[in-house]
């Protein structure tokens, strides 16, 4: 059984008074992976920008 069938097993007896927390955290666990995107992409633009950001790399894509 893989991961994600385990676990909608188990959430099939999870009690419906508990299934709003369920899927709080699920939601909860979305957001985080976005902003850990978010971060490492903000965290790579300051270190790349010095190569995009220069005379050569316009004239590169200026008739693109």
């Amino acid at each position: 059984m893989s991961k994600k069938e385990l676990l909608m097993h188990e959430i099939e007896e999870v009690p419906e008074a508990f299934l709003e927390e369920v899927l709080d955290f699920v939601h909860f666990l979305k957001t985080k992976t976005a902003q850990e995107r978010l971060d490492t992409a903000l965290a790579s633009e300051s270190s790349l920008k010095k190569d995009w950001l220069s005379p050569e790399e316009d004239e590169a894509w200026r008739n693109l």
